[in-house]
């Protein structure tokens, strides 16, 4: 491993020129077709890693893996909410230090091609969008709409002054950076909005920088995508024709060097649906005629890696993303080595030298066990500890964002207006449950509403009983016209004919109320409840103590839940993300080994929002050293082509 030495010695880079260094340059030559570096012609082979989807712990492991395999260049998206929460409120630290980040490409000898957005796509919730600049209604996003041009303006004020030192030119690792994004797939064909973007670039990073675009490979995106002064690039994925692809580039570049900003090494998941797998050797062959025509490519993803915590997006029909965006890349979720990792990179052999030395090895895994778990609350028990500043009261419900909460979980709660003895239909008549709500009346459950699947449900109770309705977001809609997603109940709720109304709304703030421990406390037990397929939704509890004389442990392990149904795991309090098993595809959780304590028990807290296996039997979460992504599918795959975005609009 002498090599990893080696790159750890090499200087940071200060932003600043050396005296006695010659002038650094990155330009295109229309003449030549291709990219000059310093003066030189270049041809970028890289891969997509996302930061904000891998623990910073693990980003030197995944990068040295990424340029051992060949690559020359990465290409990674800047989430603009991600690092602004709220307005003017912004985190660049621990896992969202991006400065680092790109120190470490440039220590590394990796270029870098920076997506900074504002809009990003990537499967991210809201497609990296603030939802709170859904506080403006009618807000038209991705277009010149003043407000958003504001924010937009701000925003970039803060980011793009931070990754100037980083631009080629000045000292650092990134050879071009993009505007926008995808946006020949939009909507709204702004063209002044592209022009202001474009102003807004060239006033923070200067004339030399590199700017462009990418779109999918068909004239009908390059025309509302591609605007002069930004150099258009486009995307495809394997198995289809490379030559036709590129004659869609060189319509809108009939000069330059051709690009492929996203060649697809797999594809998304949806919950759901099958996991998406995509066979090494189409991956191989196609990549091979890209570099045989001497193009640049970026393989969209190198590594995948995870959406912890909420921050998975959806596309339309509304069918939200897993936790793993393990993409069936050349590196897994976890970073481990893949056979189509040694196919790419014998592919890349062919074109460039691979560096020498060994491929650092997949990252071991530990099999922790079973671990008791025990419940602790349901949610309405803990309300207290859950709504910091109490309830609102509302005639009519309103949402995540008239709540000023953006992620997690709101409950709204009434009561039933007349006696219900017969079975009466609950309704969203306008489908306005965003995204899934959990019903329970006297704190007994009695079905699920469910965005596009379930409108109405059945129920029964006296007037005057408690109807609770806990509603989780489970991601904004990332791509498409829909994107402006708002979360909660969007509009009314009726029971049999009478319109539900006098709401108390609890603002839920789960993660703090986990991260300091109040939710450990056990509540009384409720009178018996009959059986039923569902039960309330609450927290369960268990630890464990990580095996003492063991080398090298912690490690990376995967939470499985025998039993359980679906729900939101934290361990130490960082939210590792949902978990639905009875849909799959995904069964399995990564845990990184980051999150995991030596020095003290880890606790591990749950909340199970369907049906949890601890009033029934054994009550446990296991961790095991192999992930399970492609199981329990209970919902038809729907008929949508791979490597084509418009589908999922």
């Amino acid at each position: 491993m002498a090599f990893i030495w080696v790159f750890l010695l090499l200087p940071t880079i200060t932003g600043v020129k050396l005296a006695c260094a010659a002038p650094r340059s990155f330009e295109i030559d229309y003449e030549n077709d291709c990219f000059l570096k310093d003066g030189e012609p270049f041809r970028y082979i890289s891969g997509s890693i996302h930061y904000s989807r891998i623990p910073r712990v693990y980003w030197k492991d995944r990068l040295i893996k990424m340029y051992m395999a060949g690559l020359n260049a990465i290409q990674t998206y800047v989430p603009w909410n991600y690092h602004e929460p709220l307005p003017q409120q912004h985190n660049f630290t621990g896992d969202r230090d991006l400065e680092h980040f790109l120190k470490l490409a440039n220590d590394l000898g990796l270029l870098v091609v920076l997506r900074p957005g504002p809009y990003i796509c990537a499967e991210w919730e809201m497609g990296g969008l603030p939802a709170w600049l859904l506080k403006k209604k009618d807000i038209v996003l991705r277009s010149s709409d003043p407000d958003y041009i504001t924010a937009v303006d701000q925003w970039m004020g803060k980011l793009l002054p931070m990754i100037k030192p980083f631009l080629y030119q000045n000292g650092g690792p990134i050879i071009t950076v993009q505007v926008e994004n995808e946006y020949g797939s939009y909507f709204a064909c702004d063209y002044n909005y592209l022009r202001h973007l474009t102003k807004l670039f060239r006033s923070h990073l200067g004339e030399e920088v590199v700017l462009f675009t990418t779109d999918g490979a068909g004239l009908g995106f390059l025309k509302c995508g591609a605007l002069q002064g930004l150099y258009a690039t486009v995307d495809f994925g394997p198995g289809g024709n490379v030559t036709a692809a590129f004659s869609a580039q060189r319509h809108a570049e009939p000069k330059g060097p051709l690009v492929n900003s996203e060649f697809y090494t797999g594809w998304l998941d949806h919950w759901g649906q099958h996991h998406s797998v995509v066979n090494k050797n189409t991956v191989a062959k196609s990549l091979n005629e890209i570099l045989a025509a001497g193009a640049n490519v970026n393989l969209y993803m190198f590594i995948g890696g995870t959406n912890f915590g909420y921050w998975n997006g959806a596309n339309t029909p509304y069918a939200p993303q897993p936790t793993s965006y393990d993409y069936d890349a050349p590196l897994t979720e976890a970073g481990d080595l893949t056979d189509k990792y040694f196919a790419i990179r014998d592919v890349i052999r062919l074109y460039r030298k691979i560096p020498d030395g060994p491929v650092p090895p997949t990252t071991p895994k530990f099999s922790y066990g079973a671990v008791k778990m025990n419940k602790l609350q349901t949610v309405t028990d803990a309300l207290d500890s859950l709504s910091f500043s109490g309830p609102v009261k509302s005639v009519y419900p309103i949402t995540f964002i008239e709540m000023n909460q953006h992620f997690g979980f709101i409950l709204y709660q009434t009561k039933i207006p007349k006696d219900c003895s017969e079975p009466t239909p609950l309704s969203s008549l306008l489908n306005g449950v965003h995204d899934r709500a959990y019903i329970t009346v006297n704190g007994f459950p009695k079905g699920i509403l469910e965005r596009d699947k379930s409108l109405t449900i059945n129920i029964t109770g006296k007037a005057g009983d408690l109807l609770d309705i806990l509603v989780e977001n489970m991601g904004r809609v990332n791509y498409g016209k829909y994107i402006n997603d708002f979360k909660g109940l969007v509009s009314n709720l009726t029971l049999g004919n009478d319109t539900l109304s006098n709401w108390l709304i609890y603002s839920l703030s789960i993660d703090e109320a986990v991260s300091q421990g109040v939710l450990w406390e056990r509540s009384q037990e409720r009178a018996f409840q009959p059986p039923s397929d569902l039960t309330a939704p609450a927290f369960y509890g268990g630890s464990f103590s990580i095996p003492s004389g063991v080398p090298d442990l912690p490690q990376d392990t995967y939470i499985q839940f025998p039993g359980w149904r679906k729900g939101q795991v934290w361990i130490n309090g960082f939210n590792l993300g949902r978990y639905w098993p009875a849909r799959g595809p995904q069964v399995t959780l990564y845990v990184p080994a980051s999150v995991l304590s030596t020095a003290a028990p880890n606790n591990i807290t749950v909340l199970e929002l369907e049906s949890s296996p601890c009033d029934f039997g054994p009550c446990t979460v296991d961790f095991t050293e192999a992930p399970v992504l492609n199981a329990t599918v209970e919902h038809p795959a729907l008929k949508r082509k791979l490597f084509i975005k418009e589908d999922l609009a």
